[in-house]
């Protein structure tokens, strides 16, 4: 499910975790039956590898905390966050290659 270094949000969690860090934080909004959020989970593991320590990376299930994720407007998963000094900053939508993801990423990171 989820590596290592990828932490698993939930709404308990989220003011803590997501809102409170002190690091940008990449949020993955995935959900079991989406095919795209699980061929973009190999990905997300390796951000997580690469960027530890600079970012703190999670992801939160939208079928399990459907509030947090309509709170920020996610109507297509994966969508891919990135939360700065408690907001979101950039966000990518569906299926996107790594390098897409690093670019967003180095903007913030």
């Amino acid at each position: 499910m989820a590596g290592e270094n990828i932490k698993v949000f939930t709404a308990g969690s989220w003011n803590q975790e997501v809102l409170g860090s002190d690091k940008p934080v990449l949020v993955d909004f995935w959900a079991v039956w989406c095919a795209p959020c699980r061929m973009v989970a190999p990905i997300v593991e390796e951000l997580a590898n690469e960027y530890l320590g600079r970012v703190t990376v999670g992801k939160l299930n939208v079928d399990e905390h459907g509030a947090v994720a309509s709170q920020y407007g996610i109507m297509s998963i994966p969508t891919l966050g990135i939360f700065k000094g408690g907001k979101m900053v950039d966000k990518i939508i569906g299926f996107r290659s790594k390098a897409d993801l690093v670019k967003m990423l180095n903007k913030h990171a």
